[in-house]
């Protein structure tokens, strides 16, 4: 598994190979060595984030570039708000220009969102949570940015936690072996989540020992009686997951239901870009 920076690097590549392929064209406009200072401005409220991500797209292209920032990753920012000036080579500048801002307008729209899930429930002793409806490739970058919103990671893959599915269960011949199965396999350290679509389904899980359960699709009155359920038998033990449709309108209802964790796809998957834009002087 890559660390941050090595993710960030690897991300930053891949973005500008993609848009430069053999050399920018419109760049050579340009007098070779010519230096601008430009500004980036923030065209509404928001949460920012990426900022490294950012800089590395400048950075890879031109190391001697000089960006000094007025915000950092996890404040809010308003509308006409400057975040950064940027001093540098006017080719690199111009080239590196729409992947910086892809990468920082695609995370602060991440991060934004999900401190709108995070202020709708706070009081509550729920979480918002993330999933694996990430965009291809930028899983870690996306899952950072929920993190700067304020809310959790789930697993960041299919190797760092177990979540057994519905069909995970049917393949394994039930809730309770594929419990067992999961309990035998599951190295240390790794969480084992599974899925139930009913309290029938929950009463298996936790006669069969689940600590963490995913109420998938439970209707209010379905979550209140699963918490009730699930406290009755087993106290605290057992962490309750809510997901499944939920939106800015109903999941402070859903929190309010006593649920630990929240967990919203739209938060990766639906992503609006946050209105940045870049200004040379």
């Amino acid at each position: 598994m890559k660390d941050l920076h090595e993710e960030i690097d690897s991300n930053v590549k891949r973005a500008l190979a993609e848009d430069i392929g053999a050399g920018d064209l419109t760049a050579s406009l340009i007098p070779d060595g010519k230096e601008l200072t430009a500004d980036v401005i923030s065209r509404e409220d928001a949460v920012l984030c990426g900022v490294q991500w950012f800089e590395a797209c400048f950075l890879t292209l031109a190391p001697e570039t000089k960006i000094d920032w007025l915000a950092g990753d996890g404040d809010w920012i308003q509308a006409d708000q400057k975040l950064c000036e940027i001093k540098g080579d006017a080719r690199a500048l111009l080239t590196a220009e729409r992947s910086a801002l892809n990468f920082l307008q695609m995370l602060s729209a991440v991060a934004t969102q999900t401190k709108r899930f995070a202020d709708v429930i706070a009081g509550t002793k729920a979480v918002i949570v993330d999933t694996r409806k990430t965009l291809p490739g930028l899983r870690m970058a996306q899952k950072y940015a929920v993190k700067c919103g304020g809310g959790i990671n789930h697993r960041l893959g299919l190797y760092d936690g177990i979540l057994i599915k519905e069909n995970h269960i049917m393949a394994a011949g039930g809730i309770g072996p594929a419990l067992r199965k999961a309990q035998e396999i599951a190295p240390p350290n790794v969480f084992i989540q599974i899925e139930v679509e009913s309290l029938q389904e929950l009463q298996e899980a936790l006669t069969a020992g689940a600590t963490m359960v995913l109420l998938d699709n439970f209707t209010l009155n379905q979550l209140s009686d699963a918490v009730a359920l699930t406290r009755q038998q087993a106290g605290e033990r057992v962490i309750l997951e809510a997901s499944g449709n939920i939106t800015l309108q109903t999941v402070r209802q859903v929190a309010e239901t006593g649920v630990d964790r929240i967990s919203i796809g739209s938060l990766t998957k639906n992503v609006q870009a946050i209105d940045l834009s870049m200004r040379f002087e």
